[in-house]
C-alpha cells in the first residue's frame, strides 16, 4: 500500500551493500575502543571512495573510537568495523589502538566512548 501507515520498510541501503557482501575486517583485532583518524595527505585519495568511506574520513579528521564511528554515522557496529579497515588499507586513515592498562582497556576511555554515545 503506498502512502500507508505500514511497518517501517527499514534502511534503504542493506548492509551487506555497504560492505559488498562482507561480514569480517580485513584486520581481525579491530577493537571498537581503537581510534581512527586520517592520515595527512590522503583527502587527494578521497575523491574515489564511496560515499561511506568519505563520510568516515571526514569524521575522522578528528580521533574517533569505531564505536564513535558507528555511532555517530548510524551504522551497524560489523559494518563501521569493516569499512573502517578498508579505509587503513587504501592509505586513508590510521587506528590508534586504544591505551591499554594491565592488559585491559583503559577505562577512562571506556566511559569517554560510553558518554559520546550517550549523547548521540
Amino acid at each position: 500500500m503506498i502512502g500507508g501507515s505500514g511497518p517501517d520498510p527499514g534502511p534503504l541501503v542493506r548492509p551487506y551493500a555497504l560492505t559488498d557482501g562482507r561480514t569480517q575486517a580485513s584486520r581481525s583485532g579491530l577493537a571498537v575502543e581503537d581510534l581512527v583518524g586520517t592520515v595527512a595527505g590522503s583527502a587527494s585519495l578521497w575523491s574515489r571512495l564511496s560515499f561511506e568511506h568519505q563520510s568516515i574520513a571526514r569524521l575522522c579528521q578528528e580521533l574517533h573510537s569505531v564505536a564513535e564511528v558507528a555511532g555517530r554515522l548510524e551504522l551497524p557496529l560489523g559494518v563501521a568495523r569493516i569499512l573502517v579497515a578498508d579505509l587503513v588499507d587504501y592509505g586513508v586513515a590510521a587506528i590508534h589502538p586504544a591505551p591499554s592498562h594491565r592488559g585491559g582497556p583503559d577505562a577512562a576511555l571506556l566511559e569517554q566512548v560510553l558518554r559520546g554515545l550517550q549523547r548521540l
